[in-house]
């Protein structure tokens, strides 16, 4: 990887940190540092744009104001909150990883992302956000607009390694300043240096929704939610094939999303203890 100088490193960071302190957009979840309104926001912001985040985000805070509220809610009021906000695993990830933080950790989820591996859903990237901006820890994570930014102000390749980069955000970091920073450069990258602008593409791209199989899980769970249904009924109220709706109903229940029972699907439910 090419060489980085701290000169460099300096006039990238007082770029950012101008543009910020001018532009910097007012998010609900920038008026806290309480680590579960945090974690929630990074559940909700993964794949999703901010404004739609941003309308879930505060009915979800009203409803479940603490981990606990939240860790006793059941799955099925869980999917009906998150309806809307596509990719409806993630909320089910959230659920399980909130049940284990209020359970095994006794809801202390800043202790609970030092063992991030034992929570669906979470992994470094959401890991080091939550201690980043819950307690502005020295730390770094890299998401594609930070990425972005990097190949872009360093003129790096595209293929530059996940190493490469978290080791130049690792230089890049000002110390005691993680969580302005790190919020300055996502309204950097979500505002100035945006992927049409620059050209560089992202490492995953997300699937056309319209015809897609998530479109019909979704409209699956949607029906679910209201009632149960035997297969003919769903087949009839939900325009495909058989043999594609068969295998998409095989996968939630291999998902342990939904299950069969006297021949009638519905949807998987589970308390917390």
């Amino acid at each position: 990887m090419k060489h980085v100088t701290r000169a460099q490193i300096h006039v990238f960071q007082d770029k950012v940190f101008l543009f910020y302190k001018t532009n910097g957009r007012k998010l609900p979840w920038r008026k806290t540092t309480d680590p579960y309104m945090i974690l929630l926001s990074e559940f909700m912001l993964q794949q999703t744009q901010v404004p739609r985040v941003i309308l879930y985000y505060k009915k979800w805070i009203k409803r479940w104001p603490t981990i606990h509220h939240l860790a006793t809610a059941s799955r099925k009021e869980v999917l009906q909150m998150w309806m809307g906000l596509g990719y409806n695993k993630r909320a089910l990830s959230l659920h399980k990883t909130v049940q284990i933080i209020s359970q095994t950790y006794r809801g202390d989820v800043l202790l609970a992302m030092n063992h991030f591996r034992t929570l669906p859903g979470v992994g470094l990237y959401t890991s080091n956000a939550v201690q980043i901006f819950a307690a502005n820890e020295d730390i770094v994570t890299v998401d594609t607009n930070i990425r972005r930014i990097f190949i872009h102000e360093f003129h790096l390749p595209q293929d530059t390694s996940k190493k490469e980069l978290w080791a130049l955000a690792k230089q890049c970091l000002p110390n005691g300043k993680s969580r302005t920073w790190h919020n300055a450069l996502m309204d950097y990258g979500s505002l100035v240096l945006t992927a049409k602008k620059t050209g560089i593409a992202p490492c995953t791209r997300q699937s056309r929704f319209e015809g897609s199989d998530r479109q019909i899980r979704a409209n699956i769970l949607r029906i679910l939610l209201v009632s149960s249904f035997s297969y003919s009924e769903l087949s009839e109220k939900i325009d495909v094939d058989n043999t594609r709706l068969r295998k998409i109903l095989e996968k939630l229940i291999r998902e342990e999303i939904i299950i069969l029972q006297n021949k009638r699907y519905q949807i998987r439910e589970e308390r917390s203890n």
